[in-house]
């Protein structure tokens, strides 16, 4: 099956008319330098080997960018950007959209009218990892047929875009010489090096002279004035020297795409999380609390997290403490030296719970009931194998149940398992014989038990070979390794590893994901339920990822909840490739091993870390964009200044109070 892409989406194309609008009244021009021979270079004078090298061209000047680039802003409702914010010879403008709105669709398609309204046709991508890379380039692959059928004046195919390979230079002279659509993919890290040109340092391939070339393979990018279009730059440009690197392309502009921009410089556009929430563009998101509490051990719970000895010898310690609505939660308080349980908890069984001493150098403490609990440890804890079980069963049953209502609509369901360590999902002996991990073999016999249920018989046929089955049923996405055997130094058996995510190995992975996306949509793959490492979060996704659920190891810190959901924010989509819309189908379900409340509070905290949105906030310019009256076709909107007395008017009044 191919996902269908929809080429009119309202705030999409919003996105598009940001960046496209900026250069109103630029006519269609390019500019010729030329590129010559390794052999013209090298003396041998062969004229006839040169070429014509095809560069971007800006034609209007700074004062008409400024006003264009006002109207826009004043459009969508947003402070317009000064003059002296605004420089023809570092132009740099940024684009904010949710995660799962369609970002990469928006800037792809914002190439293509670059090319068509203007003539423009060289353009850098720049991303900041490996993931990101990979799904770019899915992406560019996807829209090939769909950008055709709308832009068949672009004569766009696979040729018109490539990742830089170092290994592969010339690729770069053609970007340089063609005289059509150029997009090339690459990842800061290739190239954020030092580029002093004293600089002994190595992995400089972009940056150094290359004999085949006859160039330095930078010079050849530079001399195209390319758009720099920068993914994520809140990790692509975050230090001087990325940014710098950056600059060093010698970019026409540069447009910077996130949802989480720590640098909004010259904001075009802004679709935030509340914004695609309202306008149903992503899947609503509830919470499956699995969590232990008190009710779940009768005896007191008590983790000794940590010892300090610098005010005071005390120690803090995790437990159970009974909230205002009556139920027990755990928290982490600091004890010191007669500290009674009973009294900080409010919990009876607590209540022999006295502290005796803290020994912070042999690190453990001691209470009166002869109870001793060492850094680290706990006492009445639940299994954590148990806690695993809940949370992989709630994971299996949320899933089934999404089956029986959109199997018959021609949507398939996945599943997401995120998860610390591969020895987990899978274990392998000296020889390479694989067996299951303990969380593989909890999932079978949990699978196992649940579709045997009388309400799952509708999705179900005779299963006859039940083991074989469930192994189809699920798989792992993780970094591949290769090792000798123990009887057999000669042959060696493939075997999952633990990566960072970010390394070379993970790579493969990243492109079986991406190489995958589409047939993990198609019912004719068994394959439902996806175990995957936690450090493979970033830069991939799949629109039918309807439950995500988080294995994280005891003791680990909590993993931000923004990024645990974004692998499952978008929209599903049908065996028709087509999207589905409506909350009644985009519901993501999260295994949270917390409460319901406390998922929430730090989910809403790190929207607001992350994107600035202030909830319930009203700011000044937020009625900029309030249409006032109508020029023919063109909207007079109410202004910035406007705005901001309106703003004023409501705070003198009583109606709104300042935020603090």
């Amino acid at each position: 099956m191919k996902i269908k892409f929809v080429s009119g989406l309202e705030h999409q194309q919003d996105g598009v008319d940001a960046i496209v609008d900026i250069f109103k009244g630029q006519e269609v021009c390019t500019s010729n330098f030329t590129v010559f021979s390794p052999e013209y270079i090298n003396a041998q004078y062969r004229v006839e080997e040169n070429n014509l090298g095809f560069a971007n061209k800006l034609q209007i000047n700074e004062a008409q960018i400024i006003d264009n680039a006002q109207k826009v802003q004043l459009k969508n409702g947003l402070r317009p950007s000064l003059s002296n914010e605004i420089d023809i010879n570092h132009l740099d403008f940024s684009i904010e959209m949710e995660t799962g709105t369609g970002k990469t669709y928006v800037y792809l398609k914002t190439i293509m009218e670059m090319q068509r309204q203007y003539g423009f046709k060289k353009f850098i991508i720049v991303v900041p990892s490996i993931p990101i890379k990979e799904g770019v380039f899915k992406s560019l692959q996807m829209t090939v047929d769909h950008f055709n059928e709308h832009y068949p004046e672009a004569i766009y195919n696979e040729k018109s875009f490539f990742v830089y390979d170092s290994s592969d230079l010339s690729s770069v002279r053609d970007f340089a010489i063609n005289d059509r659509l150029q997009i090339m993919v690459i990842n800061i890290q290739a190239f954020a090096k030092d580029i002093d040109e004293n600089s002994s340092k190595t992995n400089r391939i972009l940056l150094d002279y290359n004999d085949k070339l006859g160039y330095k393979p930078i010079s050849l990018l530079q001399n195209t004035r390319p758009f720099v279009i920068v993914d994520e730059p809140q990790s692509t440009m975050s230090s001087p020297l990325q940014k710098k690197s950056i600059k060093n392309l010698n970019p026409l502009a540069v447009f910077r795409y996130s949802a989480t921009h720590t640098e909004k410089i010259n904001l075009m556009y802004k679709l935030d999380a509340v914004d695609a929430y309202n306008q149903q563009l992503v899947k609503q998101i509830e919470v499956a609390s699995v969590m232990v509490d008190g009710a779940a051990s009768s005896g007191a719970y008590i983790k000794l997290v940590s010892l300090q000895n610098r005010n005071g010898i005390s120690a803090k310690v995790e437990i159970e403490v009974k909230g205002r609505d009556g139920k027990a939660k755990r928290e982490t308080k600091e004890i010191k030296q007669n500290t009674d349980l009973l009294q900080v908890t409010k919990l009876p069984q607590y209540a022999d719970y006295f502290v005796k001493d803290i020994y912070v150098d042999q690190e453990y403490i001691e209470f009166t009931n002869g109870t001793e609990i060492s850094l680290g440890h706990s006492i009445g804890a639940v299994d954590d194998l148990m806690i695993k079980r809940y949370q992989i069963r709630k994971t299996i049953e949320e899933h089934l149940d999404k089956e029986v209502r959109l199997n018959p609509k021609g949507i398939k369901v996945l599943s997401l398992f995120f998860i610390d360590a591969v020895k987990h999902y899978r274990v392998y002996d000296d020889e390479g014989n694989q067996q299951n991990g303990d969380y593989a073999t909890v999932f079978e016999e949990e699978y196992k038990k649940l579709i045997k249920s009388r309400k799952y018989q509708s999705i179900f046929n005779e299963i006859k070979d039940l083991d074989s089955e469930v192994s189809q049923i699920h798989n792992g996405y993780f970094s591949i390794d290769k090792q000798s055997k123990a009887s057999n130094k000669k042959d060696k058996f493939e075997f999952f590893k633990d990566t960072s995510g970010s390394v070379k190995a993970d790579e493969d992975t990243y492109s079986l994901i991406m190489k995958d996306k589409e047939k993990l949509l198609s019912f004719d793959s068994k394959l439902r339920f996806i175990f995957s490492h936690s450090a493979l979060k970033e830069g991939w996704d799949n629109p039918n990822v309807f439950q995500i659920c988080t294995l994280k190891e005891a003791g680990q810190s909590d993993n931000k909840r923004r990024q645990e959901i974004g692998r499952g924010l978008r929209l599903a989509v049908n065996q028709e490739g087509e999207r589905v819309y409506g909350f009644e189908v985009n519901t993501l379900t999260v295994m949270a091993s917390i409460s319901y409340e406390q998922f929430v509070d730090e989910l809403q905290k790190n929207i607001e870390e992350e994107t600035g949105i202030k909830f319930g906030i009203l700011q000044s310019h937020s009625f900029s964009n309030v249409v006032i009256s109508m020029n023919g076709n063109d909207p007079e909107y109410l202004g910035h200044h406007k705005s901001e007395e309106i703003f004023n008017h409501l705070l003198l009044k009583g109606y709104i109070c300042k935020f603090q």
